[in-house]
């Protein structure tokens, strides 16, 4: 039988990760920090991955239209069946279709190899303090200096391999997968609207793996309740949706400057509360 505390942090930290997840902030160090503050102690990866699915559900309904002609058009363009109205490889959707494979490979492939690592020495709170306050400064260098002119239709294969190296940073908390793909595509010049839409297409697939995958390596220990984890799930789905209209709205016409003042400050509070005992280094 569920306890109403455990359904309470489940809201909680359903309503954390649907606002953090697609702003360049960390939802993985907000829902370590906030559980820990809050009193129940670190939920663990399996926890924070498989409520993701909630997020991502939200990406998926939003880019709906986007995905289904991207994965329409990238069928077509396979060379060895006939189809009555092929498409050529070098159109910008089957290219987009090829960019989120190639760029999916790295975190898969890290993920894999570290998730021991990942799950237990990544989470020191020090480690994640320091990360958010790093990554900042690549962040606010990244897009005050990029020349940010270049549209998804310039992208490549190259670039979705170095995004996609950018997303995978977001196994160490504190990055933020969002934060790391768009810190990246700044760099490499792209506009803060396209690296921020690429930053989403990337996070559909490697969100639901890694869920699919904690929820194989969760199972049948008993370490994950359904009733929680569903309404957490559901809490991220409709918080994120919100975000995600809201931070493509303001995306083009503002700067990151207000997320990166935002990381520096979270920075300092956590090494402040830690210093203090309020938080737990582990």
């Amino acid at each position: 039988m569920l306890t109403a505390v455990g359904i309470l942090e489940a809201i909680v930290l359903g309503i954390i990760q649907g606002v953090t997840e697609f702003l360049p902030i960390s939802s993985s160090a907000h829902i370590r920090i906030f559980g820990d503050l809050f009193g129940w102690g670190d939920p663990g990866a399996a926890f924070t991955a498989i409520i993701q699915r909630g997020t991502v559900a939200a990406v998926i309904c939003y880019f709906w239209h986007d995905i289904v002609r991207i994965i329409s058009k990238w069928f077509r363009a396979i060379p060895w069946f006939r189809w009555s109205n092929p498409v050529s490889q070098s159109d910008p959707d089957v290219r987009m279709g090829w960019i989120v494979i190639v760029g999916t490979l790295p975190i898969g492939i890290l993920g894999l190899l570290f998730a021991d690592t990942i799950e237990t020495s990544l989470r020191n709170l020090y480690i994640v303090a320091l990360v958010l306050a790093l990554f900042a400064v690549i962040l606010g260098l990244a897009d005050r200096y990029s020349k940010r002119t270049k549209t998804l239709e310039n992208i490549t294969l190259a670039d979705g391999l170095l995004l996609g190296l950018g997303q995978a940073l977001a196994l160490i908390p504190g990055v933020s997968r969002s934060g790391g793909t768009i810190t990246v595509g700044l760099i490499l010049g792209y506009t803060r609207e396209a690296a921020a839409r690429v930053s989403f297409l990337l996070a559909i697939p490697a969100v639901v793996a890694s869920g699919f995958y904690q929820i194989a390596k969760s199972g049948g220990q008993g370490t994950l309740e359904f009733g929680p984890t569903a309404v957490g799930t559901i809490v991220s789905f409709v918080v994120g949706y919100a975000v995600i209209v809201w931070f493509l709205k303001i995306v083009s016409n503002y700067s990151y400057i207000p997320f990166v003042i935002y990381r520096i400050l979270l920075a300092g509070a956590v090494v402040a509360l830690l210093a203090g005992g309020a938080l737990s280094v582990f």
